[in-house]
């Protein structure tokens, strides 16, 4: 598992910043990674990957399925633990494909893993960012006047290079280089977010979330059974994609859950105990998606 050393570093970069108090312009960063720098990523990825069409659009569609079975598996526990529901579902559903899911995917599949990862990802951050947003504004305490920032440039990249790919076209290579450049920033940069994160977020509520933190990798592993049974994929693929959905509860969630809601304290002990139970278990977990044997 010592591919695993270079998210650990980068991580722990934020983490060691955090604990010497050091400024982070998390605003700066989180703009320019959503706004520009995973854009570039998509683009390049999708544009030059070498996996088909068919099997990227095949992907879209496991990952559609994928992010159903988890929220129906989030909302019933949700539901049977009394806890609220709307408020919560966002938390308990959507996996760190972008901290943490593309780095490892990344490093335990490479540019096949990349890429599948990207695709899920891609998915996966346009509905959190407008259906999972929208069910906060029915939680009861979504603040209106907040202005909300919908995945505009993750969501054109996707289509632009889709529809290059479409057409079978391609840019000149110092294009696809200067987005390769701006897009290698991404993961670096989400992973030194995520430690500070970490080690910044409130332990107030650790109880609470260490219950939606583990119905969060529960749903994950769920849904991973659920899509390893049902369809045939090429090893690699179906690799990427479960670990994507094994990945704990997305940093973005907590973001989003103390701007709309009243459990923003429920959501940060969500964030930090699924992603620690995550990083004791990810061998097996990496272990397992590394297994699965081809469709």
């Amino acid at each position: 598992m010592g591919f695993l050393l270079p998210v650990f570093v980068c991580a722990g970069i934020g983490v060691v910043w955090a604990l010497k108090k050091k400024a982070y312009p998390n605003e700066f960063v989180s703009t320019l990674v959503t706004s520009v720098t995973i854009p570039a990523l998509v683009f390049h990825t999708i544009l030059t990957t070498r996996l088909e069409d068919a099997l990227l659009l095949q992907v879209v569609s496991v990952t559609a399925l994928a992010l159903l079975i988890m929220a129906l598996f989030a909302a019933a526990m949700l539901a049977l633990l009394r806890l609220p529901v709307l408020s919560l579902l966002p938390t308990a559903t959507f996996p760190n494909a972008g901290n943490l899911g593309l780095p490892v995917a990344q490093l335990a599949f490479g540019e096949t893993g990349l890429a599948v990862a990207v695709t899920v990802f891609t998915l996966l951050s346009f509905t959190q960012h407008t259906v999972g947003v929208w069910l906060l504004g029915w939680s009861g305490r979504a603040k209106g006047s907040q202005k909300r920032k919908w995945p505009v440039g993750v969501a054109v990249a996707c289509f632009a290079a889709a529809g290059l790919r479409w057409l079978d076209h391609s840019l000149p290579a110092p294009m696809l280089a200067s987005a390769q450049l701006v897009g290698s920033l991404t993961v670096p940069l989400m992973l030194i977010s995520l430690g500070y994160a970490l080690a910044t977020v409130s332990r107030s509520s650790i109880g609470a979330g260490s219950v939606v933190g583990a119905i969060r990798l529960g749903a994950g592993v769920v849904a991973a059974v659920a899509i390893t049974s049902l369809f045939d994929l090429p090893a690699t693929v179906t690799g990427a994609v479960v670990l994507q959905l094994l990945m704990p509860v997305a940093v973005v969630s907590y973001l989003y859950s103390e701007r709309y809601t009243n459990v923003g304290e429920t959501s940060a002990g969500a964030v930090l105990v699924s992603t620690v139970l995550f990083f004791i278990a990810s061998p097996l977990m990496i272990g397992w998606a590394s297994a699965i044997p081809a469709g």
